[in-house]
């Protein structure tokens, strides 16, 4: 019986180019340009907010740079600003819809003439798009706090996993064409 050396098991790797953006429209231009150029959404992440990284690794970072090449740094997806904007929209049409037609269909079941209907319609569904408008406004609060952590840590930073090596140098270009800085690809284990 000969002994075989055992082989050890080897690790998977994926390559990632990374950047750091100081603007937010940077980054939105560069996702958009490099979707556009073959990347596919979810091969583009950012890192998470601050409770996130906490609750995963047990500290925070204090800067972004600590967080561009560590494996373990916790990714979330960018929400594009026309996302944002979408939300927003349903959260102040869906409360208005929903209040103004029921008010009108309780004045009709009632009773009341076309008329009437009509005004309570426009009257709750003004107060219905009124409160989606305080909703809509706490999403872009959070949204624009979560930009705004990202930068004071000193960017945001946007991970693009390249699927194959050839596609290194595009997105390296691309990151560098919207302004990205410390722009480089590295090897990380899965």
């Amino acid at each position: 019986m000969t002994n075989k050396p055992q082989e050890t098991p080897k690790t998977q790797t994926v390559d990632e180019a990374v950047g750091v953006f100081h603007s937010a429209d940077d980054l939105q231009a560069a996702m958009d340009d490099l979707q556009s150029s073959g990347f596919m959404r979810q091969e583009l992440s950012i890192l998470a907010d601050e409770k996130t990284v906490a609750e995963k690794l047990g500290h925070r970072y204090k800067r972004v740079r600590d967080a561009e090449d560590d494996k373990n740094s916790p990714r979330t997806v960018f929400i594009q600003n026309e996302t944002i904007g979408e939300a927003e929209g349903s959260l102040i049409g869906l409360p208005l819809y929903l209040a103004a037609t029921t008010a009108a269909a309780v004045t009709v079941a009632t009773g009341g003439t076309a008329l009437t209907a009509a005004l309570a319609a426009t009257a709750a569904g003004a107060a219905g798009a009124g409160i989606g408008a305080v909703f809509a406004r706490i999403v872009a609060k959070h949204h624009a706090d979560f930009i705004q952590e990202q930068l004071d840590l000193g960017g945001i930073l946007l991970w693009v996993n390249l699927g194959r090596p050839e596609m290194a140098e595009k997105a390296v270009t691309i990151l560098k064409k919207h302004s990205a800085h410390d722009v480089h690809v590295h090897r990380i284990p899965v």
